[in-house]
């Protein structure tokens, strides 16, 4: 009577209630098997059968008829009992072997490269992988165990932290510039991917994708680059200043008070003059003090253009420059 009272499941199958589910328990207490039963594995699905703590065989998706005939199928466990009498126990995992996508990798600090055109910079990164079980029989050695349970949370600081190691390690004996880095996103994602799969291989998992959404540097250095890259924008500080001095004209011109275009022409002059002398501050070849300056030509009077700002001789009744009538 305690036999024929106990319970027996006849079809072993199991769906994801939930997104984030990586691997579930069927349950298992109190029931056995009964023999001749079926396993349903859908496809995104496969199943790990142990037995006596062992990993006996691993399904792909499929119908299986649980019988002496037809398990096990293979392999695993060369000792599996061909003899068994109905009902038989084992314990039964399902792995869900689908994409788990949006999963979010980012520094939580800066980490510290050697860059080969700005030297030791601090840089930090963020975006999106995907990954998916390849191996159902490592993941349940390796990660997750007897859980009854185990979800894509339970695993995520172990891949985002090992994903951050990698990174580093492959800047660190990668030659390509920051800069490169930051304007070739799709290419250095795929050379992340190349760098890290390993590492998820040894988990029983496979790296499907790997999206780098930004790469940049902490405010500080950002500001200093922003300075960089706005003083090779200016280009010719000379040409800058005349180009500078020549829209401020309209603007004198309309101011009123400011003494006509004789008052305009003189505080141009006296500007242009400031910039000129600190542009040739700038220029290597200047005198130190206690040396006596190169003899130079007569100084020859002149005077400013009214319309581009260009020093031109004061008897020039055109400018050499815009052509524009003195």
């Amino acid at each position: 009577m305690s036999f024929l009272s106990k319970q027996f499941i006849d079809v072993i199958q199991w769906t994801e209630p939930e997104d984030g589910i990586l691997a579930y328990r069927y349950p298992m207490e109190d029931m056995e098997i009964q023999n001749g039963g079926k396993l349903t594995v859908r496809d995104s699905q496969m199943a790990v059968f142990v037995n006596e703590g062992r990993v006996a065989d691993v399904f792909a998706p499929g119908l299986y008829t649980l019988s002496t005939q037809t398990l096990p199928i293979l392999t695993y466990l060369m000792n599996w009992d061909k003899a068994f009498k109905s009902p038989f126990k084992s314990d039964v995992y399902y792995f869900s072997t689908r994409l788990q996508t949006n999963q979010r990798w980012g520094t939580a600090t800066p980490i510290t490269i050697r860059d080969k055109e700005f030297g030791a910079i601090r840089m930090r990164g963020y975006g999106i992988y995907a990954y998916k079980i390849a191996d159902p029989k490592l993941f349940y050695q390796k990660i997750s165990g007897t859980r009854d349970i185990y979800g894509v949370p339970d695993l995520e600081g172990q891949l985002r932290n090992t994903i951050v190691a990698r990174m580093t390690d492959s800047f660190a004996q990668s030659s390509l510039p920051f800069l490169d880095m930051a304007a070739n996103q799709a290419a250095l994602g795929q050379k992340i991917i190349d760098v890290v799969k390993p590492s998820f291989a040894e988990l029983g998992l496979s790296l499907e994708t790997f999206v780098v959404e930004n790469i940049s540097l902490p405010d500080e250095l950002q500001k200093m680059l922003d300075q960089r890259i706005s003083m090779n924008m200016l280009g010719d500080m000379n040409k800058y200043t005349q180009f500078q001095v020549a829209q401020s004209l309209p603007i004198a011109a309309a101011n009123e008070g400011g003494g006509g275009i004789a008052g305009i022409g003189v505080g141009l002059g006296a500007g242009l003059t400031m910039a000129n002398s600190v542009m040739n501050a700038m220029k290597p070849g200047q005198t130190t003090p206690g040396e006596q300056p190169p003899a130079s030509a007569p100084a020859v009077d002149t005077k400013f253009c009214t319309n581009c700002g260009n020093k031109i001789p004061r008897a020039s009744k055109f400018c050499p420059e815009c052509g524009t009538a003195q």
